[in-house]
């Protein structure tokens, strides 16, 4: 059972808000539950404008590499863009590389290839690099940790600008100019851009130094944005700040693509033409069709898709990517029915997190496997793909809010070939007969920070919603909201009083539909992959449920998304 946290704001505080927005009380009460507290922080949260955006300057490094930029497109020099094989690392890829083209430069590119290369940058694609006669090197979502190959770099007489986002682990690298807002130094004031958020900052500073009229300049970084937007919700970082401002007018723009590879990734995920897609729907239909190419196969197929020209083209593309991510989706669950089937009854009782590995697991889906595991027992999960020829595993983890896992693994960093990540999740390398030692460790480094409490699922309670405010015009009130996402989830409210007008009905074995009636109000629920909560529900019982709102594009109207349902 879940843990119900709820929310008390002041009241007071919540009727002032309310009335200086102008906004239903009970989104007042999200509003504080979120921490904002006064007009101006609402209006800004509520209404952002592109006005809201940060100087790029205010991030270090960055008119170094402007200024470097700038000679290297005037002069045509060869630029080489160095980007990574997730979703954010080619949006990153494409982005940049179209600002060189419009500063009236020229750029190649290289994306590693996941189970060849592995992540991260190498010094064997740089000498290439300089046999070509590649003068200016840019990397996007990749580099942080790279100091041996800048400084590669810099002996075949490259200059280097790296643009990421990842944690540094000391001294930044010896490039030209690095470009993070989480290096030392640096005071730029959001700290939680994507890789192609960082690359965009760097493209909003070198197209806004060319002499060009404002109103074109807004156009292009607002076309821009599309390609910010589906990065930024596909890396999963927090939709707050700058991300959120530029993923809220992203997302608008993408109901009406000019780019043919849009277009046609748009609609092989089912969206409509001139349908604004929603961050849920970039992150659960567009984002895994560009992650499967490069945990599958190659990436260069998403470089192609968003920069072709000629639509035929786009959709062979859009529909290869569309089988990629069937064969990912075929490949994920294999994994995770093995793992389950030794996990019948969930993890042992006596475990504080999870070390799964077999051999041969493909390496491009354990990551996604390590996901599905923590969304299901609630601890840190490492996913472990061992190659007996090579001698090496190869892991990916996840993990819970209470626990950092690059910590955790920085803690043993003399175990692994080489690791990186972020707090919630993280990948490495290590040599296959050190499993052991690894379980042994990591356990003991988990056992050491987390309680019994930290494994229980929190909900989060903003507010009690009654059925009887479940309008129209307040609905559209807490659209204001969106978009959704890490950081800026859909507000839980709770409701009491409730009973089932009807008995519960089960929908494809998994999931559970509820018509729950409180003071006369009948409304829907669903609660997806709820099923087995069916037994314990009768008809004209008392309940309490905490739930989402969203529309009902079926029925019309309005329905609950569940997230607990209890007898009272």
């Amino acid at each position: 059972m879940a843990r119900w946290i709820r929310s008390h704001p002041d009241a007071a505080l919540a009727e002032r808000l309310s009335c200086q927005l102008q906004i239903p009380k009970f989104l007042a009460a999200v509003l504080l539950q979120r921490g904002i507290t006064d007009e101006e922080q609402g209006q800004r949260f509520l209404r952002p404008s592109l006005t809201h955006l940060h100087d790029p300057y205010r991030m270090r490094g960055m008119r170094e590499a402007v200024e470097r930029l700038r000679r290297a497109c005037a002069g045509q020099e060869k630029i080489l863009i160095y980007g990574d094989y997730d979703a954010d690392g080619t949006t990153a890829v494409v982005l940049f590389r179209k600002a060189i083209e419009l500063a009236g430069g020229a750029a190649d590119f290289h994306i590693p290839h996941r189970l060849k290369d592995g992540y991260g940058m190498r010094e064997e694609v740089i000498e290439e690099a300089a046999r070509r006669g590649v003068k200016v090197l840019v990397s996007v979502d990749t580099g942080i940790r790279a100091a041996p190959v800048v400084e590669r770099a810099n002996q075949l007489g490259i200059d280097s600008i790296i643009t990421d986002h990842h944690l540094p682990d000391g001294a930044a690298p010896p490039a030209l100019a690095v470009l993070n807002p989480n290096q030392h130094g640096c005071g730029y004031p959001e700290k939680n851009l994507s890789g192609v958020g960082v690359a965009f900052k760097l493209a909003q500073a070198l197209l806004g130094s060319l002499d060009w009229p404002s109103s074109r300049l807004e156009n292009v970084l607002d076309s821009m944005l599309r390609i910010v937007a589906i990065g930024t919700v596909a890396d999963v970082v927090p939709l707050v700040g700058e991300n959120r401002t530029m993923v809220k007018f992203g997302l608008q723009g993408l109901s009406r693509p000019s780019n043919e590879g849009l277009k046609a990734l748009l609609a092989s995920a089912g969206f409509e033409r001139g349908q604004t897609p929603t961050a849920g729907g970039v992150a659960f239909r567009v984002a895994p069709r560009l992650n499967a190419a490069g945990r599958m196969d190659t990436a260069v197929d998403v470089i192609e898709l968003l920069t072709t020209a000629e639509p035929q083209r786009a959709c062979e593309i859009a529909a290869r990517l569309n089988e990629i991510n069937a064969a990912r989706q075929k490949a994920e669950a294999g994994i995770l029915d093995r793992i389950l089937e030794v996990l019948p009854k969930g993890p042992p009782p006596d475990s504080v997190c999870l070390v799964e590995a077999g051999e041969g697991w493909h390496r491009g889906v354990i990551g996604i496997v390590a996901s599905r595991l923590v969304d299901r027992f609630h601890r840190p999960a490492l996913v472990i793909s061992v190659d007996r020829e090579e001698g090496v595993a190869y892991g990916s983890g996840r993990s819970i809010r209470q626990f950092h896992l690059l910590e955790s693994l920085e803690s043993m960093a003399g175990l692994f070939l080489r690791f990186g990540g972020h707090r919630q999740a993280a990948g490495f390398s290590l040599r296959a007969d050190r499993l052991e030692e690894l379980r042994r460790r990591f356990d003991q480094y988990a056992r050491d920070r987390l309680t019994a409490d930290d494994f229980v699922p929190e909900i989060a309670v903003a507010a009690d919603l009654p059925f009887a405010e479940i309008s129209e015009e307040k609905m559209r009130a807490l659209e204001l909201l969106e978009p959704y996402g890490f950081g800026n989830p859909a507000p839980v409210f709770a409701a009491s009083g409730l009973k089932l007008s009807r008995e519960p009905r089960v929908l494809k074995e998994k999931h559970l539909r509820l018509t729950l009636r409180q003071q006369g109000r009948t409304v829907t629920a669903i609660g997806w992959n709820m099923a087995d909560r069916a037994a314990g529900l009768a008809a004209g019982a008392p309940l309490e449920a905490a739930f989402t709102v969203e529309r009902d594009d079926f029925a019309g109207g309005w329905r609950l998304v569940l997230k607990d349902v209890v007898a009272c």
